[in-house]
């Protein structure tokens, strides 16, 4: 409890206080009240009792903006408010502006018990004079209890307003509590919070947003004429200050202020001409608000932030009110965003297309073995959508059914790769791969064959024996539909669930329901995410550890406290074995070579050459004629996922030549984001066929494959999407076993 101000205080005094209280509701009222019936009335109701203060004075609500770093803690994405405000300790407030205040607002601020006696009969004196309401005679206490009450989120609109209401009988309460306050809290408690609350023109609320618009600075560090500019503006902070108001009039503010504090003996007259000698120079500090005025290319990154946190329960029970604790509950959060990453990603994902396009190319970073999500980038300004008050679509991370996400093609051939591994088949796992391939999956349409369906490869000299090494490394469709067959297409789409692939259309929610039908899933025609597949390849990166993709790295409440939230849910989805031998597979699609240099074939050979000595995977992805590219790489540290689409149609195909420039912009945000970090090596796995034994894993990559050596685009042909009925008769195979004559084959194509 605080120490009482005055313990001396008797009701003789409080008495007398209350009727000054009434006396100045009359007067600044400009009411024909006659004094000795207020009078009569103050006798009776001299303050009120603690327990009856209204809550919000007894345990005021704090309503402090929110700030939203960037992982170096130092970086200020944006800050969420509903009033541009952020608590501070009196000590932190620099002298001069305490006592500027004090001089302009209540220069017996110390000396009266709520009320003020003198200020009253001036008050009486002026406004009887000219005969209007020209001074008030509210103390600093009075006029905190008129802000707490007004901006009272517990009241409603009409009790706020009848805070502000120029009434005797207003003046009267406010006076009352002000009494009570003065016999609980000290003066410095009191004039602490008034600096709090009280409002400084231009949106800032408190001494701290007042400091930092005006003056880019901390109130601690603000020198005499910069404080008495501030405190002039107290009386008429719209009309007066000098950023949107009238400049002159603040310095003229200015001047009264210093010479207010001057008859205080606070500054002398030598110091008060210096100061009001000094030139204005407003150094305006952003204040943004809300994911539209983040800073520079990080909105989109807010916005998946914003929807995480109001995912969070730690913050309330629905959605609207975990933003509002987010808008007022004075949080710092340190993101996961790191600003060189999402710096050099966005200036890659204009590599591939302008702002002003009407396509994108949306890229998501994420960390292995964390979950945090560095970077999300796309060509696209952050703004709300045009007459909704909504945001717009979210372009990297996908936001539900207004965008359930984009086809990623080949890249999905991943989780059928996974699927085999952990269902014990080997790496040199073979089939013979036609260019066209009868599938056992049923399927009516057009490419059908015979009633089932019918996928090809994107270039006919991809035909031949494939296993996971070279099928995986050349995108071959006919290989993939066949090893998905070998373990069902379920726990293919079981395995990408693990993974973190979500099923946000409607369409593919029902394709999952019957996921042993879903025969074209292998090549990639569920819609999906940059994030989601960035995050689902972090996995392999982290030899199987999966972690929920998350914004956050720390968060603090107002009172400095950690909040336990934000941290991501991480398990072992697969085995580091199986994530080991993938990544084997996987490091042939970018032109290395596996650790038992097995790899024949690139789709995406210049990522070797960009990256550099650094253990890379990866896969490309194009979809059904063209109408997305996709490519996802990934190292031990970082795993990035980049998508080439329309987001407004899928008619629009964004055609095969934009993949390469979909390659390269990943390829070197890759490379520059880990510039000066240690090399880390992939593991290589223990392969499991008696065959292999004779092959051992090469320390050092083997010559890069010439650009010639990719085969054509990475294209899905996902024939008969939409028709993938249940189909219990599987078509014969005719197809060899695993082997060496299945290793030894892929070497001769």
């Amino acid at each position: 409890m605080a120490t009482p101000a005055h313990s001396s205080a008797t009701p003789r005094k409080l008495v007398r206080a209350a009727v000054v209280a009434v006396l100045a509701g009359a007067v600044v009222a400009g009411l024909a009240v006659p004094a000795s019936a207020l009078a009569a009335w103050a006798v009776n109701h001299a303050g009120v009792a603690w327990d009856d203060l209204p809550d919000a004075l007894q345990n005021p609500a704090r309503q402090e903006a929110s700030y939203l770093y960037a992982n170096d803690g130092k970086t200020l994405l944006t800050t969420f408010y509903d009033q541009n405000r952020r608590d501070v300790s009196l000590d932190e407030v620099a002298p001069v502006l305490r006592q500027a205040v004090v001089a302009a607002e209540d220069s017996r601020f110390y000396e009266h018990g709520g009320v003020d006696l003198k200020g009253i009969l001036r008050a009486v004196v002026a406004n009887g004079t000219s005969g209007e309401v020209e001074q008030g005679a509210s103390t600093l206490t009075m006029q905190y209890v008129r802000n707490v009450l007004k901006n009272d989120p517990t009241l409603t609109d009409e009790e706020r307003a009848a805070a502000t209401q120029v009434t005797a009988g207003r003046k009267i309460n406010e006076a009352r509590y002000a009494i009570t306050l003065e016999t609980r809290l000290t003066k410095d408690q009191i004039l602490e919070r008034y600096l709090n609350i009280a409002y400084f023109g231009h949106g800032a609320y408190g001494v701290y947003a007042a400091a930092h618009t005006y003056f880019s600075k901390d109130p601690s560090k603000l020198t005499l004429d910069e404080a008495s500019l501030l405190a002039g503006l107290l009386q008429s902070p719209e009309s007066d200050n000098p950023i949107d108001g009238d400049t002159s009039r603040a310095l003229t503010r200015r001047s009264y202020v210093l010479q207010a504090m001057v008859g205080l003996g606070e500054i002398t007259a030598d110091q008060a001409k210096t100061a009001t000698d000094a030139e204005l120079k407003l150094t305006p500090g952003a204040s943004p608000n809300d994911c539209t005025a983040a800073k520079a290319s990080t909105g989109y990154f807010c916005d998946y932030f914003r929807s995480w946190w109001q995912s969070q329960a730690a913050f309330g029970e629905t959605a609207a009110d975990r933003l509002q604790a987010l808008k007022t509950g004075g949080y710092r959060i340190i993101t996961s965003l790191d600003a060189k990453v999402q710096a050099t990603a966005q200036t890659q994902v204009l590599t591939v297309y302008g702002y002003s396009n009407k396509r994108v190319a949306p890229m998501a970073v994420v960390q292995p073995g964390t979950g945090k999500v560095l970077a999300l980038a796309v060509n696209r300004h952050y703004s709300a959508a045009a007459g909704t008050g909504n945001t717009m679509n979210q372009l990297v991370a996908g936001n539900g059914t207004s965008l359930p996400g984009y086809q990623a093609g080949s890249t999905f051939k991943m989780f059928t790769m996974l699927a085999a591994l952990e269902a014990g088949k080997a790496l040199d796992t073979g089939y013979y791969s036609p260019n066209r391939y009868k599938s056992q999956y049923a399927d009516s349409g057009s490419n059908s064959c015979d009633g089932y369906w019918c996928p090809e490869n994107a270039a006919a000299s991809m035909a031949g024996y494939r296993n996971m090494w070279t099928g995986f490394g050349r995108s071959v469709n006919t290989y993939f539909v066949q090893l998905e067959e070998s373990v069902g297409a379920d726990a293919v789409v079981e395995m990408a669930e693990r993974l973190g692939i979500k099923f946000r259309s409607k369409e593919n929610q029902q394709n999952a329901q019957d996921a042993s039908s879903w025969g074209a899933f292998t090549l990639g025609t569920s819609l999906t995410t940059p994030l989601d597949l960035a995050n689902a390849y972090a996995t392999v990166a982290a030899e199987g550890k999966y972690c929920s993709p998350t914004p956050i790295s720390s968060i603090t409440d107002a009172d400095g406290k950690s909040v336990a939230a934000g941290q991501p849910d991480c398990k072992q989805a697969i085995s580091a074995e199986v994530a080991r031998a993938a990544t084997d597979a996987a490091r042939c699609p970018v032109g290395q070579q596996s650790a038992y240099y097995r790899c024949n074939g690139a789709t995406a050979s210049s990522v070797a050459n960009i990256v550099g000595s650094r253990d890379v995977a990866g896969k490309t992805g194009s979809s059904d004629g063209n109408v997305t590219e996709s490519f996802v790489a990934y190292t031990p540290q970082l795993a990035i996922a980049s998508i080439a689409a329309n987001p407004s149609t899928s008619k629009d195909a964004v055609g095969s030549a934009v993949q390469r420039d979909v390659i390269q912009a990943v390829a070197r945000t890759l490379n520059t984001s880990l510039k000066g970090v240690a090399e880390k090596k992939f593991t290589a796995p223990k392969l499991t066929s008696a065959f292999a034994s004779g092959y051992e894993p090469r320390e050092e990559p083997s010559p890069t494959p010439s650009e010639s050596s990719r085969n054509g685009n990475d294209n899905g042909n996902d024939n008969g999407n939409g028709r993938r009925n249940r189909n219990t008769t599987p078509t014969p195979s005719t197809n060899p076993t695993s082997g060496l004559g299945g290793i030894l084959g892929g070497w001769g194509n």
